[in-house]
């Protein structure tokens, strides 16, 4: 069974910066894509980034890019989301997930994965 533990989350003033972690359990979390996730209250769950098994591809919604840097570190099982120059509208809980295939591509679709962690809130005030 597979288990995403996001982490890191909270309050920041817009311009600020947060760092969210995920740790995944399980042997084959380098053999997989992972990808953060966020969802507003109101608004259906919206992709943010990607990365490949190897860390060396990754994807950003057009909303996050220049700002948000998704990495991996293989050797802990753990992916993270450097957040900055945040803003207001980047409230949301964020996610993080598991491809379905394994060595598959950059997949910005939700249905693309198949494990979501329980989520991390992260609140940006103007």
């Amino acid at each position: 069974q597979v288990q995403l533990v996001e982490s890191g989350g909270g309050l920041v003033q817009a311009g600020g910066s947060l760092r969210l972690s995920c740790a995944a359990s399980g042997r084959t979390f380098t053999s997989y894509t992972m990808g953060w996730f966020r969802q507003a209250p109101g608004k259906e769950r919206e992709f943010v980034a990607a990365i490949g098994w190897s860390g060396g591809r990754t994807s950003y919604a057009d909303s996050v890019k220049g700002r948000f840097t998704i990495s991996r570190d293989n050797a802990k099982n753990t992916v993270y989301l450097q957040m900055n120059s945040l803003k207001p509208e980047d409230t949301a809980i964020y996610y993080c997930a598991r491809d379905r295939a394994t060595y598959g591509g950059l997949r910005t679709r939700a249905d693309a994965y198949d494990y979501f962690g329980q989520g991390t809130q992260v609140t940006v005030s103007s």
